[in-house]
């Protein structure tokens, strides 16, 4: 049995300007950025990609990464937190969810889940779909206006080791990932 992974090739990454692998849903999570870039009014500077998740799980480390996290102005409160998924976009609700429930000290508004052709756009502390397709994710302005009157809600803390095992169980399936390579 041979140790060497399987080829891949590299792509620009359109927020950082790095080469990245092309592997699993790097292609929508590409799609994505541009998206909010192009017809959502975000600048490249606004979107965080690869941003670290860590929690203790039963006494052992775990460690992930969230896609995307997008923010109105650097040094804002994060408004989403998007999984970039190449097969069904509703099997990774709970995951989303749960990141943005668990990333911060708050939960991040909205939660995200797109193919880069479609997305469900989930309120992070109900949990409920508020809308779906492309059209539905949030604009730069209509963020920053609802960040006017928002206020950071924790995430109480007999939910947390419930949300942390939900998101493990999630993103451990996730295994063609840049982070596996």
């Amino acid at each position: 049995m041979s140790d060497t992974l399987k080829p891949y090739t590299m792509i620009t990454d359109f927020i950082t300007g790095r080469e990245i692998p092309n592997i699993g849903a790097e292609e929508n999570r590409q799609a994505v950025a541009r998206y909010l870039v192009n017809q959502k009014g975000y600048s490249k500077e606004n979107i965080e990609a690869d941003v670290r998740i860590e929690m203790e799980i039963a006494g052992e480390p775990y460690r992930s990464q969230v896609d995307l996290v997008v923010g109105v102005d650097v040094g804002t409160l994060p408004i989403m937190a998007i999984k970039c998924a190449a097969g069904s976009l509703g099997s990774r609700e709970k995951e989303i969810l749960a990141a943005a429930r668990l990333l911060f000290d708050y939960q991040i508004p909205f939660a995200v889940v797109s193919d880069g052709q479609t997305a469900i756009v989930l309120d992070t502390v109900s949990g409920k779909k508020v809308g779906n397709g492309m059209d539905a994710i949030p604009s730069k302005a209509a963020a920053s206006d609802m960040l006017k009157s928002y206020r950071p809600l924790r995430l109480p803390e007999k939910h947390v080791e419930r949300q942390k095992l939900i998101f493990r169980t999630f993103d451990s399936d996730n295994v063609n990932v840049q982070r596996n390579i």
